[in-house]
């Protein structure tokens, strides 16, 4: 930053999300998730640094050079379905002259009868209507935009999705129905997906598990059936997200997430937790996937 001044924009980041797997990854807006999808494509901007691994098999996304990111990475064993897709989108071309083009680049097709129809089969399972290919970005709703994004996503069939915030936009049929085809490219393909998410309600429709960030740390991992059920989430950031739900207690979490680069010396969640004590000044470590001085105790292990 401007001075020589740094920020950690993610930090303590430890997961693992398997083939056939979906992870998603969930927060406040400015928490980290989209800058650690960044890391793992090499977007990041030219005056950020990373550091620790990030291994897609055998490779290490986070020590991979530019070329190979371009040729072997991007689109071919990571998809992305971007957060703004009208700024990925080419502006000056139609949404089946990108589809084609990246039908041709990933794919064995050949000849134009075949990308053709690639391209047509690659917007259907998007749901992005066929009487709208020939249009420009510019022509398109932004739920449109970001199924066009989703299409261009699935299209190499890579062993990793990385969906940032694949359902905005939408209306709840088409955040069904986006959901819905991201969970059957992971079954069908054996493949995996990390998804980032503020809806809360797709994650626990189409996810494995769910990983908590705040503060740009992870501060909780969980099976999503004990997650949005019983026992529930054990951090209380994590019971703070749920409880604002509308079908829930519909209570705002109080005050406001920390600038990063203005962290507390402890646990980040403290000026915002009633569960806070002095032991809050000392950051906690992670303990089971949980990183909490004081995690919640479900009844049954109370007793």
């Amino acid at each position: 930053m401007p001075g020589g001044r740094r920020i950690a924009a993610v930090t303590d980041a430890h997961f693992e999300v398997a083939a056939g797997e979906c992870l998603a990854l969930i927060g406040e807006s400015g928490c980290g998730k989209s800058v650690l999808a960044s890391a793992l494509l090499g977007l990041l901007p030219s005056n950020a640094q990373s550091a620790g691994q990030a291994r897609l098999g055998e490779l290490d996304l986070l020590a991979a050079d530019e070329r190979t990111l371009t040729r072997t990475v991007r689109g071919r064993l990571i998809g992305l379905i971007p957060q703004s897709p009208a700024a990925h989108l080419t502006p000056v071309r139609t949404v089946r002259s990108q589809l084609e083009e990246t039908v041709g680049a990933l794919t064995d097709a050949r000849g134009r009868t075949a990308v053709r129809s690639a391209a047509e089969s690659a917007a259907e399972r998007a749901a992005f209507p066929a009487d709208h290919l020939d249009r420009h970005p510019h022509q398109l709703s932004g739920g449109l935009a970001q199924r066009a994004a989703t299409a261009l996503a699935l299209v190499g069939d890579a062993p990793l999705l990385l969906a940032d915030e694949p359902t905005t936009g939408l209306d709840r049929d088409l955040v069904d129905h986006t959901v819905d085809e991201l969970r059957r490219h992971v079954d069908d393909g054996d493949r995996a997906l990390l998804m980032i998410t503020h809806d809360l309600a797709a994650a626990e429709r189409i996810a494995d598990r769910v990983a908590v960030m705040y503060a740009g740390r992870i501060v909780e991992l969980a099976n999503t059936e004990a997650f949005f059920g019983t026992p529930g989430p054990r951090h209380p950031y994590s019971r703070g997200l749920l409880d604002a739900l509308p079908e829930r207690a519909f209570l705002p979490i109080p005050g406001m997430p920390p600038e990063l680069g203005d962290l507390p010396d402890g646990c980040a969640f403290a000026p915002r937790c009633e569960q806070v004590t002095d032991a809050c000044a000392a950051l906690p470590p992670t303990t089971s996937h949980i990183a909490c001085h004081h995690p919640h105790v479900p009844e049954d292990l109370r007793a």
